[in-house]
């Protein structure tokens, strides 16, 4: 979609602090980060949300998961827990339509949960 930012990263169209990217997902730092370490797992097709998925996307969906899992052992948050969040829909407070995963951890304390 040209006026999707998600996909404006994935073409290099606009900068962003990239982790970790393949054929399938792209992952990168959120602009907004809600917690100390505040990372997003985006496919590289376009899907706008969970309503548009099909059986097709399936394997997709599964590795999205693995990635997100798989990065926040490599930025050590994994030991000590992590949040997956996925908005979807306005209702959800869904801001960007290109379906995506938050991974967000790194807190010391749980009083300093802000999510």
């Amino acid at each position: 979609m040209e006026s999707c930012i998600f996909c404006k990263i994935i073409k290099g169209k606009i900068p962003g602090k990239i982790i970790y990217r393949d054929t399938d997902v792209i992952v990168f730092y959120d602009i907004s980060p809600k917690a100390p370490v505040h990372f997003l797992v985006v496919p590289v097709k376009h899907l706008p949300s969970l309503r548009e998925v099909n059986d097709e996307d399936q394997k997709l969906l599964g590795k999205l998961l693995f990635t997100a899992r798989k990065i926040a052992e490599d930025l050590k948050i994994a030991g000590s827990g992590y949040k997956v969040v996925m908005n979807n829909g306005k209702d959800a407070g869904q801001l960007v339509y290109h379906l995506h995963l938050h991974v967000l951890g790194g807190w010391r304390k749980k009083e300093d949960w802000v999510v």
